[in-house]
C-alpha cells in the first residue's frame, strides 16, 4: 500500500506541472497563437523565482515564502511571453520560429546572470515548502496519505487553475472571444472584436501559467534550479494536443504523461518495478515513447483552432 500512496503522490509532483503549462499553451493557441515557448518561459519563471527564493530563505520560509515566489513566477512568465506576443501579433513573425529563438535565450540568459551573481551555475534553496499534512483533510482514511499527506500548495492551486480555466474559456465572454479569434479573426473582428488584444491576453495568461508551471516543477523535485526544466514544456504541447485544447481532456492527458514521467523517474524507488530488471535508460525513454506513440495515434483527430499560427491582418478579409 505504502508503494501506491508512494506513486499517485509522485505522480501528482509531475503531473499538476504539464497540466498548468498545458493549460498556458492551450490560452495562447485558442487564441490564434501558437507558443512553442512554453520550455522557455517555464525557465525563465523558475529562474526568477527560485533566484528571489535564494536571497530571501534566510530571512522568510515557508508557505510564505513559496506565496511570493509563485508571484514572481506569474510576472516574470508573462513578461518574458510579451516578446512573443509583440513578434506575433506586432509584427506578424512566423510563431514557431519567434518560440524556438525564446526557447534558446532563455537558459543562457538564465546560466549567465547566475554565473555572473553567484558565481555557479545552479541556485540552491532549502525546501520548507512541503506539508507533512494538511489539517483534518490529512486524517482521511485513504485519501489523506494519497492527497494530503507530503504535499504542497502548489498541487491545490494547479487543480484551482484547472477549473478556473474551464470556467473562463467556456462561460466568459472573454472565452468566447478568445474562441472566436482562434477560430474566425476575420469574422471576430467584424463584430468589434480587437482581435490584436485578445491575443495579447492569450499569450500573456500563456506566460504566466507556464512560468508557474516552472516554478511547481522545480519545487518538489529538487532542491537547486540549472538552467533546464527537463524538457517538460515540449511535453506539456504533447499534453496540450493529445487533450485536444480541452481543459478536461487536458486534465486527464496531464496524468497519463506524469505517470509515464514518474515510471522513468522513480522506478527505483517501487519495487515491483525494481523487480523486472529492465535497464534504467529504458525507463528514462518511456515518457519520450509514450509522446511519439500518443502524438502518431491522437494527430490524425486533431481538433486544432482554425486560425491557429496564422498572423492576422485586419486588411485581408
Amino acid at each position: 500500500m505504502s508503494s501506491i500512496f508512494f506513486l499517485i503522490q509522485q505522480t501528482m509532483f509531475f503531473s499538476i506541472p504539464l497540466l498548468v503549462v498545458a493549460l498556458g499553451g492551450m490560452f495562447s493557441e485558442r487564441s490564434g497563437i501558437v507558443n512553442i515557448a512554453l520550455e522557455g518561459i517555464m525557465i525563465m519563471g523558475a529562474f526568477a523565482s527560485i533566484f528571489v527564493i535564494n536571497g530571501l530563505q534566510d530571512f522568510i520560509q515557508g508557505q510564505g515564502l513559496l506565496l511570493i515566489a509563485i508571484l514572481v513566477a506569474l510576472a516574470s512568465g508573462m513578461v518574458f511571453s510579451l516578446l512573443h506576443a509583440y513578434a506575433s501579433v506586432n509584427m506578424r513573425a512566423n510563431q514557431v520560429i519567434s518560440g524556438t529563438a525564446l526557447n534558446m535565450f532563455a537558459p543562457a540568459f538564465a546560466t549567465f546572470i547566475a554565473r555572473t551573481v553567484q558565481g555557479v551555475k545552479e541556485i540552491g534553496f532549502t525546501n520548507t515548502f512541503r506539508i507533512e499534512s494538511v489539517p483534518m483533510l490529512g486524517k482521511i482514511p485513504l485519501l489523506g496519505p494519497m492527497f494530503f499527506q507530503n504535499t504542497y500548495i502548489t498541487t491545490f492551486i494547479g487543480i484551482i487553475i484547472l477549473v478556473a480555466a474551464w470556467f473562463t474559456l467556456f462561460k466568459t465572454r472573454f472565452g468566447l472571444r478568445l474562441r472566436s479569434c482562434g477560430e474566425n479573426p476575420q469574422a471576430a473582428d467584424s463584430v468589434g472584436i480587437n482581435v490584436s488584444k485578445i491575443r495579447y491576453a492569450g499569450v500573456l495568461i500563456s506566460g504566466a501559467l507556464a512560468g508557474l508551471g516552472g516554478l511547481i516543477f522545480v519545487v518538489p523535485t529538487s532542491t537547486s534550479f540549472n538552467a533546464t526544466v527537463s524538457g517538460y514544456g515540449f511535453l506539456a504541447l504533447a499534453v496540450l494536443i493529445f487533450g485536444q485544447w480541452n481543459p478536461k481532456r487536458i486534465f486527464l492527458s496531464a496524468f497519463f504523461f506524469g505517470l509515464m514521467k514518474t515510471i522513468s523517474a522513480t522506478y527505483s524507488g517501487i519495487p515491483f518495478l525494481q523487480d523486472l530488471s529492465i535497464s534504467k535508460d529504458i525507463y528514462k525513454m518511456i515518457p519520450y515513447i509514450a509522446t511519439l506513440i500518443v502524438l502518431a495515434i491522437s494527430s490524425r483527430n486533431s481538433q486544432a483552432p482554425k486560425a491557429v499560427g496564422v498572423p492576422y491582418d485586419k486588411g485581408t478579409r
